[in-house]
């Protein structure tokens, strides 16, 4: 089993930024690849970028592309999420999840774990 916590959500103004966390726990990640994925109200969940923890080249949904970045830190076995020039769009809650392999899906229902989501709201 592996347990996410995501943290640093929040309300920001329209050209703002947030940084978001997502902590694991639990079964060693270090053969996940990890993802962030979001979800606004009466909407489906979207992919939002997705990282291996063996590393090589993230990938970015095209909303994310050029304001959005994901890094991770190992040691803490933490995956971030950056967001800069964030949009009213943006507002949704935000997702972290995990499932085992190399391989970056975009697909919600291929991951296995789940946080319990962080609520990004970008208003003026």
């Amino acid at each position: 089993q592996v347990q996410l916590v995501e943290t640093g959500g929040g309300l920001v103004q329209p050209g703002g930024s947030l940084r978001l966390s997502c902590a694991a726990s639990g079964r060693s990640t270090s053969s996940y690849t990890m993802g962030w994925f979001r979800q606004a109200p009466g909407k489906e969940r979207d992919f939002v970028v997705g990282i291996r923890w063996s590393g090589g080249s993230p990938y970015y949904a095209d909303s994310a592309k050029g304001r959005f970045t994901i890094s991770r830190d190992n040691a803490k076995n933490t995956v971030y999420l950056q967001m800069n020039s964030l949009k009213p769009e943006d507002t949704a809650v935000y997702y972290c999840a995990a499932r085992g392999g190399n391989y970056i899906y975009t697909t919600p229902s291929e991951y296995d774990y789940w946080g319990q989501g962080t609520q990004v709201t970008v208003s003026s």
